[in-house]
């Protein structure tokens, strides 16, 4: 099979945290990647030994690039993805797809009209525990999905961040950055198809003005249901009931409470905060740190349970736990391919460059979470629940 030659637009933390696995794919190369910073760009080049761009026209004018992944801030995602797609190049683009409804209806005509695949992603829908669970659903373990349960608990309002990443109307807080996750991995464990939301969120800290919390229902066409419960104001952890696994897999310290906020404290009113955001993409100074490979763990989002009348499932230190008639067994996976491992956007993208299957996590599914997340937002706003119309089922 021919390798993917990977070209990358945006070189920040998102882009950081997919190298490992990019890397160790064994069908993906790395042929080029732009960023407007030239410290990112020589670190880059560097490291890697790739061609650099100045700008996303550039790279997406490079003949050595096949498939553009596309990791800039939300308010880029809809032009980039155009620009990938009139020049030819397969795309998977970062969460949030874009900012609209409408604004996902672009990128997907503009991919149809273009003859490429578009991959959304990446989510925790991803994770190989998550796509085991729904594997169980599958082959009937549980029965027909009744309920799933999604809690996550953590620091996400108070790292580093610039200043549009606190404004809801440029793609910022939880509900477009943090949600997206929980809303792909109910959608998958629940067939796809949600009916009608009904939420509430909140904006707790005004020195952080936008949505930092947020409890909502949803109910799916099938009759099934979802909880989802975020908080990212650094109180209370859920990785306490995940065996104090952090969300890419690695060993946490249980003295994480309120870390976050101290460490921005610490440097509040001197103007560093954009700097610590920028420390943590390429040609800053925050190096993503690897744990040894025995401590490698699969990733996760907080709690996810999902329930039928036959049993219950959760994603375990290992594996999946299955709570049925005969008690608590835990179906062991495979270890971890790399640190952190989000190979399963690569093996996606790569079955359909290569012919074998089709997108699961496509442009209909990503605007489909979309309408989700507009919907959280649209009924805590106004009070009551809205109906959904762009929903698609999931393609086993």
């Amino acid at each position: 099979m021919p390798a993917m030659r990977l070209g990358i637009i945006g070189l920040g933390g998102a882009a950081k945290q997919m190298m490992p696995s990019f890397l160790s794919h064994p069908h993906v190369r790395i042929s080029a990647a732009a960023d407007p910073r030239e410290e990112a760009r020589l670190a880059f080049g560097t490291e890697f030994g790739a061609r650099t761009h100045a700008t996303a026209e550039a790279l997406c004018a490079d003949t050595t690039v096949d498939v553009v992944y596309i990791a800039t801030p939300h308010q880029m995602h809809r032009d980039h993805a155009a620009l990938a797609a009139r020049a030819g190049k397969h795309i998977i683009i970062e969460k949030p797809m874009a900012l609209t409804l409408e604004e996902c209806s672009d990128i997907i005509a503009t991919a149809e009209a273009n003859g490429v695949h578009l991959l959304v992603g990446h989510t925790h829908s991803f994770d190989t525990p998550i796509l085991k669970m729904r594997a169980l659903i599958r082959e009937g373990a549980i029965g027909p999905v009744s309920m799933i349960n999604s809690w996550n608990y953590g620091n996400f309002l108070y790292r580093p961040r610039r200043a549009e990443e606190l404004r809801t109307d440029m793609g910022g807080g939880i509900i477009y950055n943090q949600v997206p996750h929980q809303i792909d991995v109910v959608r998958l464990l629940g067939g796809g198809m949600v009916r009608s939301v009904r939420s509430m969120a909140w904006t707790l800290d005004p020195t952080r003005p936008t949505e930092g919390a947020h409890v909502t229902f949803l109910q799916f066409e099938n009759g099934s249901a979802a909880s989802l419960v975020y908080s990212g104001y650094d109180y209370f952890d859920t990785d306490e009931f995940h065996y104090w696994i952090g969300e890419l897999g690695e060993p946490k310290q249980p003295d994480c409470h309120a870390a976050s906020r101290r460490a921005l404290e610490a440097i509040a009113g001197t103007g560093s905060e954009v700097a610590a955001k920028a420390a943590g993409g390429f040609g800053g100074s925050r190096r993503l740190t690897i744990p040894p490979q025995n401590e490698w763990n699969h990733p996760h989002f907080g709690v996810t349970i999902v329930s039928g009348p036959d049993g219950d499932l959760r994603q375990s230190a290992r594996g999946v736990t299955h709570y049925g008639r005969k008690g608590a067994v835990e179906l062991p996976l495979e270890p971890p391919r790399v640190f952190p491992d989000k190979s399963g956007v690569i093996d996606e993208m790569y079955d359909a460059f290569s012919g074998l299957r089709p997108i699961l996590h496509d442009g209909a599914w990503g605007r489909a979470t979309m309408e989700v997340s507009e919907a959280i937002l649209r009924s805590a706003r106004e009070g009551r629940e809205i109906g959904l119309s762009h929903q698609v089922p999931v393609r086993d």
